[in-house]
């Protein structure tokens, strides 16, 4: 699946709706270069959960949790991690068992360490905003996509991608 995310509102509200298909449960894989909005979609998605202060990267604490009510979640950067096993060393292993909702920013420097996401979100910068690529990598994954494309509107395919505005 892809979707157009023609500017920052777009993005953060795409999340949210990501967010709410995710239903709090999950590892999502978010990849794309530095810049391409990974934090901001996080953002969206936390969204939908009633959060409303500010996300940042984390990227020097390695994890920021968020408890939300009952829903826990987790963003992890792992863009400084030198060496896969250092997640061991900050309680990654306590994270992902945990029953949460968890979003692994540069996942590739996890590689070996973590198991296989459900969801696997990739954003590029486009001439217009961004264009994120969503593939399923389980069965909860393909019932996220199935939920995701029920929220979508027939007016807004275009030549099979999503425009989200």
């Amino acid at each position: 699946m892809q979707v157009q995310l023609d500017n920052e509102k777009a993005q953060v509200a795409f999340g949210e709706a990501l967010g709410q298909v995710l239903q709090g449960r999950g590892l999502v894989y978010l990849e794309g270069e530095l810049g391409a909005g990974k934090t901001t979609l996080t953002r969206g998605m936390l969204r939908a959960y009633g959060y409303q202060g500010a996300v940042k990267s984390p990227t020097y604490t390695l994890v920021e949790p968020y408890e939300l009510g009952s829903q826990r979640i987790y963003h992890l950067d792992l863009y400084r991690l030198s060496d896969p096993e250092e997640l061991e060393f900050i309680g990654g292993r306590d994270v992902l068992d945990d029953d949460a909702l968890i979003f692994v920013e540069w996942p590739s420097r996890g590689e070996g360490w973590l198991p296989a996401p459900d969801l696997r979100l990739v954003l590029e910068v486009a001439v217009q905003g961004r264009l994120a690529s969503l593939m399923a990598c389980s069965s909860k994954g393909e019932d996220v996509l199935e939920r995701l494309q029920s929220k979508i509107s027939s007016d807004q395919l275009e030549n099979g991608v999503i425009q989200w505005k």
